[in-house]
């Protein structure tokens, strides 16, 4: 590492890391063959409930069948996973001793098969080495890992691309998660059929994830600015702030989010608009996988862990839940209007590529301008009014803020620094939207 003349010790590069990639209509037919290619022996299926009597693990069945590919289904993955049900898939991967794993679903299945993976790569870790610190030890992953197809039935999370896996710790109701290169799938089979089966509401909130991945990672603190600078680069983190490669990522989602997200919630047989989502899905996970994600997402996990009895329509589950994407972005505008005084051009430019007229715009406005284009975009989808029209109130504030401020493998990636008294008022303001 060259020796750095100033007083700060931020980096001085960044890394792009993404799995390969393959998008076509029916592409999922080739997964039997990848296997072969592989040389798998003994495979995994992952994949939940609800997912195991639909087209898309239907489809990936068909071909297992057709290679003569021996396998094991797990369907027992929690949508919203807890660590819990990290553990029990973990179980699960550790006895069936697998050469290869194949998830097929949402961001829920796709990182508790990364999880699954990990452990059972390295089965005498203790279940919290690899969990973000401070929750967790936060080590970095030295073992080799198994080879993972990951196939996405949601337009959202864009999990076949990074090196992420999330889940709900129980005992601190908050979320957290595992975050290293080392896990990101071998390879994801972005299979836009896959998404005709989406319902409405779940369309919808998948599309907020990505419009929240691709609006906090280019808004994040520049990688640059962030410290410390690692002694070794395999303690540089994936998210590792905006870089010129990610921006570029980052912008493209966004543009396609403003094209054809309304289309692809409104008509479930726009074909066109929902395939494309898939494909910004993935553009955003690129983007968010090396950039990162900043104080949405930082404070959309208490929101998600504090659960108490909203249940999201379109989604069939047992349990509470407030669904990732809807936890996201109901906090976006108050955020963004507290982020814009840093790069306030760059909130501009965001502004505009969902719809706001920018003209006569005056650059110390971004941060309002961007908010209101947000909050029009969510009143024109229905979406809830904010935090209060899904459960909580200004008591609950304290308890949010509590739970947002272990997240600061995000948070400090915001490009500005926020106090506990900023974080108790973007709540606060997120309590009503319109």
């Amino acid at each position: 590492v060259p020796e750095r003349p100033t007083l700060r010790n931020t980096d001085y590069a960044f890394e792009m890391a993404i799995s390969n990639i393959r998008y076509g209509e029916g592409v999922t037919k080739e997964i039997g063959m990848d296997l072969q290619n592989l040389g798998a022996r003994k495979v995994c299926l992952m994949t939940d409930k609800n997912l195991s009597q639909l087209p898309p693990v239907n489809a990936v069945l068909n071909s297992l069948a057709k290679y003569g590919i021996n396998f094991q289904t797990y369907d027992n993955v929690r949508v919203e996973p807890t660590d819990q049900s990290f553990l029990d898939a973990i179980t699960f991967a550790k006895k069936g001793e697998f050469d290869a794993y194949v998830a097929v679903g949402g961001g829920s299945v796709i990182d508790t098969c990364k999880a699954a993976n990990l452990y059972a790569s390295s089965p005498t870790s203790d279940f919290l080495d690899y969990v973000n610190a401070p929750i967790g030890k936060g080590k970095p992953v030295t073992v080799p890992l198994k080879p993972l197809i990951a196939v996405p039935t949601t337009a959202g999370t864009g999990s076949e691309t990074t090196g992420v896996a999330i889940f709900d710790f129980k005992e601190l109701k908050v979320k957290t998660g595992i975050a290293s290169r080392a896990i990101k799938p071998t390879l994801g089979i972005i299979d836009p059929l896959h998404t005709l089966s989406m319902p409405e509401r779940i369309v919808a909130n998948s599309g907020f994830d990505v419009l929240c991945h691709a609006l906090e990672s280019y808004t994040a603190l520049p990688y640059n600015m962030r410290s410390p600078c690692p002694s070794n680069p395999i303690n540089r983190p994936a998210y590792q702030g905006s870089n010129p490669v990610s921006d570029v990522w980052a912008l493209h989602a966004l543009r396609i989010v403003a094209k054809y997200l309304k289309r692809a919630i409104r008509n479930p047989e726009d074909r066109e608009a929902r395939a494309n989502m898939h494909l910004a899905s993935a553009f955003a996970g690129i983007g968010f996988g090396n950039a990162g994600v900043h104080l949405c997402h930082g404070m959309s996990y208490p929101i998600s862990g504090l659960v108490k009895t909203y249940k999201p329509k379109d989604y069939n589950v047992d349990h509470s839940l407030v669904p990732h994407g809807l936890s996201v972005v109901l906090t976006s505008p108050a955020v963004f209007a507290f982020t814009a005084q840093i790069h306030p051009e760059r909130h501009l430019k965001a502004a505009e590529i969902l719809g706001a007229d920018i003209r006569a715009a005056r650059i110390k406005d971004a941060g309002f301008i961007l908010a209101d284009t947000l909050r029009k975009f969510l009143f024109d989808l229905n979406v809830d009014d904010g935090l209060a029209a899904i459960g909580y109130s200004k008591a609950d504030i304290p308890a949010l803020v509590k739970g947002t401020l272990p997240q600061e493998r995000v948070t400090k990636l915001s490009p500005r620094p926020q106090t506990e008294e900023d974080l108790s008022a973007l709540f606060e303001a997120s309590m009503k939207l319109y």
